[in-house]
């Protein structure tokens, strides 16, 4: 019994032993070509977005319009959801990029999420 629990107290030992951190010091501030990359980034995503909507809304429109819709639920099914992730996606990275003060339950979202 001694035994049992002499390892596992050497065991917790090791592990927290190799647990530590390395802090360098000093201010832990980002780049300008780290915040630009990011800056760019946000930008890119809102124009793949833009792009996704564009798409999907263009399939949704061609199936209805061909009455495929009904022989095809699973494909209607999936472009609905692309569909409105990427109109989600423009939304939150607009908001990201613009930099809006939300108050409430938004500002609490935001400040927690992203």
């Amino acid at each position: 019994m001694t035994e049992e629990s002499s390892t596992t107290a050497d065991f917790s030992d090791a592990a927290t032993a190799t647990d530590v951190t390395h802090s360098t010091g000093g201010n832990a501030m980002t780049s300008s070509w780290s915040s630009a990359t990011e800056f760019y980034f946000r930008w890119a995503v809102v124009i793949i977005g833009v792009v996704g909507t564009a798409t999907n809304g263009l399939i949704l429109y061609a199936l209805v319009a061909s009455k495929q819709h009904r022989k095809h639920p699973l494909i209607l099914n999936q472009n609905v959801f692309d569909l409105f992730t990427c109109v989600f996606l423009v939304v939150i990275y607009s908001m990201k990029i613009s930099r809006i003060y939300l108050t409430g339950a938004g500002g609490y979202f935001r400040k927690n999420c992203c």
